[in-house]
């Protein structure tokens, strides 16, 4: 399995999961047009984590 990262532009988040195969690609792709997304999803995740024990938690508790 191939892994490549490519930054540049004016974009502050790009991100594609190419799947590809013999005569075939399927590709996933998110655009984040803004830092402020990121930033959103840190504050959201910190005031999660504050009121929890010490653990291990999942994306799917974080977004309940």
């Amino acid at each position: 399995m191939g892994i490549h990262a490519v930054r540049g532009g004016t974009i502050p988040g790009e991100h594609t999961v190419i799947y590809a195969g013999n005569d075939e690609v399927l590709e996933f792709k998110h655009t984040a047009l803004s830092r402020g997304i990121f930033a959103n999803g840190a504050l959201k995740a910190a005031e999660f984590i504050q009121k929890k024990e010490a653990g291990m938690y999942s994306m799917r508790e974080l977004l309940q």
